[in-house]
Order: structure tokens, then sequence, then C-alpha cells
């Protein structure tokens, strides 16, 4: 397996694991936005990207518009960005779907990282401002993909597996749920035509049984103790539930049991981890047009 993540060796972690890996880590920034590329990763993909979005809102500054603030809470989860005064979370980008992270070292204020997207599968490309902090939220993503990619290790794949047998559960309830409710409305009707068959019924054989000389059907007691008119018990019922369903063992769920689109985000985990994370500070060499925006 290739290496999660590339960044320079002068550079060190800034971060306690546990802040990372128990909390999350705070920062404050201005959100130019985001825009689809082609390429999860590569300097000439975040230039472009920068220099499109730093026209774009150069554009709306001019329109009278202010540049959004926005809380980056960054774990070994994602990368959520909020609102700062309300907290609504505006993006949730989870940490194995970024694939590029990096600061303009021309710009100090500029950093970007590249995710992609849960819904239409496309590459997205994030940019900020920070006055003071864009090199050290920079480091700070690739700190928590490395305590992630280091976590999925030692699990050995277990987090996986355990998530497929939850998967497996789950639907195995809701396939007994709606079993259940259709045994229960069987039950139902047979109970209204029982009704309608004795109210129907002027001279029954006996006050003890139906008029087909059967002892009246009771879904409390479905098993009854009577002996029948020859003298000899009923055979006996295998044991089931309260709607006639087997009894459900979670044991007994294979690790197929569980839905193609649960599989295909495990499969996507395990292959964003193994892409890993490329960080660099890179030089974007934007015009002197850009540095006005």
């Amino acid at each position: 397996m290739n290496r999660a993540f590339s960044r320079k060796k002068d550079k060190t972690w800034m971060h306690t694991p546990e802040a990372l890996s128990k909390h999350y880590i705070p920062y404050n920034a201005k959100f130019l936005g985001s825009t689809e590329v082609e390429q999860p990763k590569g300097t000439e993909v975040v230039r472009d990207a920068v220099r499109k979005l730093k026209f774009a809102r150069h554009i709306k500054k001019s329109e009278g518009q202010k540049t959004p603030k926005v809380e980056l809470q960054i774990s070994i989860y994602g990368v959520k960005i909020l609102d700062p005064k309300t907290k609504e979370v505006q993006h949730n980008c989870q940490l194995h779907r970024i694939s590029f992270c990096a600061d303009d070292k021309t710009d100090k204020r500029i950093f970007t990282f590249i995710c992609k997207d849960s819904e239409s599968n496309k590459h997205l490309c994030y940019v900020f401002d920070s006055e003071k902090c864009a090199e050290e939220i920079t480091l700070t993503i690739g700190q928590a993909f490395d305590l992630a990619y280091r976590k999925f290790l030692e699990s050995g794949g277990k987090d996986v597996e355990t998530r497929k047998q939850i998967a497996g559960l789950q639907k195995r309830i809701q396939e007994l749920e709606t079993e259940n409710a259709e045994l229960k409305n069987k039950v139902q009707d047979l109970e209204n035509q029982l009704r309608i068959t004795q109210a129907g019924s002027v001279t029954p054989k006996s006050p003890s049984t139906d008029i087909f000389d059967m002892v009246p059907f009771s879904p409390i007691s479905p098993q009854s103790s009577t002996p029948t008119r020859n003298g000899t018990q009923p055979p006996p019922v295998p044991k089931r539930d309260l709607f006639g369903a087997e009894p459900f063992d979670p044991f007994s769920c294979g690790a197929g049991d569980f839905p193609p689109d649960i599989q295909s985000k495990l499969d996507e985990m395990q292959e964003g981890f193994k892409m890993g994370l490329t960080l660099e500070g890179t030089v974007f060499c934007l015009d002197p047009l850009d540095s006005r925006c």
C-alpha cells in the first residue's frame, strides 16, 4: 500500500493526536467558494480553481457582496464547514474523500483542498482565505489524515466488517418488520371472516364448536390443549413469534446481507485511504491582479 500522504520533511504536526481523534480543531476563515475540477490533485488544477474563484469573488465584491466567513472543524472524520454564528453545517467533507491539500506560498492567506462529492462523485476544489493560519490549517488536515490512516491500519479492517454486520442487521430487521405487518393483516382478515361466518349461522351444532365442527379460532391461544373429537391431541406447532414468523437470530446474517449502496461506500472508504492525501506548500504563481481581488 502506498504512503497515505506526502509532505515536506521539515514540517511537523502541530496538535496532539487526542485533539483530533476525540475532538476537533476549529479555525475561522473566509470561504471563496468551490468549483468543479477535472483531476483529484495537482498544482495546475488548484491554480486554475483559485484564479477562477478569486475572479468570481472580485465581481461579487464590486457588487457590494462580502466574502462569507466560515468555521472549519477538522478531525479524523473529516472537515466540516459551518456558519460561525448559527453553527449550521454547510459542507461535510469526509476525510477519505480529500485527495489534495495545499497552501499558496505567494499569497500566504490562500489554502485549498480537493474533495470528491458524495452525491455527484465529482471532484470539487474548496478555496479559503485565512490571514494567519493558511499553512497551519493545511498541516492540520494532513495530520488528521495521517491519524485516520494509522487507525485504519491498526483496526485491520475490523471497522469495515463491523459496519457491514450492522448494515446486514438493519436490513434483516426491516424485512422482519415488513413480514410481521403482513402476517398481522392476515390474522385480522381471518378474524373478520370468522365473525361474519358465525354471525350468519342460525343453528350451530354445538356452542363449543363453529359451523365446521371445529374449535373457534383465537389469536391469543392458537394451540389449544383440548383434545379433538377422536380423543387425540393435535400435532405440536413449531415455536414462532407473535405474528407467526421464526425467531430472529442476528448471528445468522451472512456478510452478503447488506445493501449494495452501503457496500459501495465501504469500498470507496478503503480506496480513499489507499490513494492517500497529497499535502504540499504550492507556489500558484498567480498574476498580480489576483492579489488585489
